[in-house]
Formats: structure tokens, C-alpha cells, sequence
């Protein structure tokens, strides 16, 4: 029983943990969204594509119009946004995306996770052939005929349309174009009513390393420690599987 109750504390307190750190993230993405286009979403597409996302993990209302309040003052500082990569133990390429108000902090605490972990941070640009950034969709699919939506979205620059699993094993439609046309498919799916979960850029690998389970978790270890800094907004990697 003690057993029990104690697991079920740790997992409730990891889902927390969790949340709090994508709130954090999705606070920083509604900032860099206001300071660009200012406070209004029906005029700023970058700022109404956070606040969808934010309602996505269930961000409450009032935190997402105190950043964009925050954001709309002239005092409050805003972030700047930078990429770092490098690669990780047994060979397997780690790209970071990072929004921060102190730079020197940031690229001080990559580097040390990198070199503490076994991994080597390179130079900005030199993974551009491993990970290739894409618009990336997500949407309940419901009883959606999703050929037909393949067909219909052609036109606004349609490169695949598939079907995933989320971490509660539902079905997720994904829908994804070039980077450039982020903005047109985004118009196109809100004209059909279609309600998104998710709309980002994400970093797809062009290509992947074999890695064994033991391999995987040294290479998580760097992982994890990048994904726990407030400065990180994203992590990819091109391990396999």
C-alpha cells in the first residue's frame, strides 16, 4: 500500500513537474509572439498559433493573458532566440532550440551538459544535413476522411499526411509542409474548421543512428538535462526507432 501510494506521488508529481516547464515554455513562445506582432491574435498568426498550443496542454486562460500583458509593456525584456548542436555520446546528433534573456548563461549551461555527459557542442550550422525544419499540424481526426482531406490540402503545400499515437494511445492526424508554408496551411486548416492541438516548426531528421538500449540511455542523459534548463524551448535528436 505504502508502495503504491508513493509511486502514484512520484507520477503525480512528474505530470506536474511536466506541466509546469511546457507553461514556462509556451509563457516565453506568447512573448517572442507579442514583441515581433504585437498583443492581437486576429492580426499576429505566430501569437495565435501559441495561444492555440498553450490551450492544447490546458494552459490556463489567465496565465496566457498575463504574458501577453507582460509582453506588451515597453519595459519587459525580450528573448533572443538562438540554436545550438552538437552530438552526444555513441554519435547521435542533438539540435537545441533556446529563447533566453542572458545568452552567456545559456550557451555556458549547454556546453556544461555537453561536456558532462560525454557529448561535444559544435558549430551553428553544422548539422543542417541531418535535421531539415518542417511545418508540423496535429488534430483530432474524429471520423474525418482523411484521403480526401490529403487531396484538399495539396494546394497549401501538402508534404504528408499521417496518422500517430499520443502518449494516451489516441489517434493524432499530422499534417506536414515545408517550412515556408506554415502560414498558408495554417489559414487553410482554420478555414475548414479544423480545430488544431498543435502547430509548430520542428526539426525532422533527414537521417537516424542505430543506438541499443544501453547506448539510448546515456544519450538521454544529455537529453534530460537539456529539456530541465527554463532556457530550452525544444530538443530533437536522430536516434532510431
Amino acid at each position: 500500500m505504502g508502495r503504491a501510494f508513493e509511486f502514484r506521488k512520484e507520477r503525480k508529481f512528474k505530470r506536474w513537474a511536466k506541466m509546469a516547464v511546457q507553461f514556462t515554455r509556451l509563457g516565453k513562445e506568447i512573448a517572442i509572439a507579442v514583441k515581433d506582432g504585437g498583443p492581437s491574435p486576429e492580426s499576429n498568426s505566430r501569437l495565435r498559433t501559441a495561444i492555440q498550443n498553450a490551450k492544447a496542454v490546458n494552459m490556463p486562460k489567465d496565465r496566457v493573458d498575463a504574458a501577453i500583458k507582460r509582453a506588451s509593456s515597453k519595459d519587459e525584456k525580450g528573448y533572443e532566440e538562438h540554436v545550438y548542436e552538437g552530438y552526444a555520446m555513441h554519435g547521435v546528433a542533438i539540435l537545441i532550440e533556446t529563447a533566453t534573456d542572458n545568452t552567456n548563461r545559456t550557451v555556458a549551461n549547454v556546453r556544461s551538459y555537453f561536456n558532462k555527459t560525454g557529448g561535444t557542442l559544435g558549430k551553428t550550422g553544422s548539422l543542417d544535413f541531418i535535421f531539415n525544419r518542417k511545418s508540423v499540424f496535429r488534430f483530432n481526426p474524429g471520423e474525418m476522411d482523411l484521403e480526401e482531406l490529403e487531396f484538399e490540402l495539396i494546394d497549401a503545400g501538402l508534404e504528408e499526411l499521417y496518422v500517430e499515437s499520443d502518449e494516451e494511445g489516441n489517434d493524432v492526424a499530422v499534417v506536414q509542409t515545408a517550412f515556408e508554408d506554415f502560414g498558408k496551411m495554417q489559414k487553410t486548416l482554420e478555414e475548414k474548421g479544423i480545430e488544431l492541438t498543435s502547430a509548430k516548426l520542428e526539426r525532422i531528421a533527414l537521417s537516424t543512428t542505430e543506438v541499443s538500449e544501453e547506448q539510448a540511455a546515456d544519450v538521454f542523459k544529455l537529453i534530460d538535462k537539456l529539456e530541465e534548463d527554463d532556457d530550452v524551448q525544444a530538443v530533437y535528436n536522430n536516434m532510431a526507432g
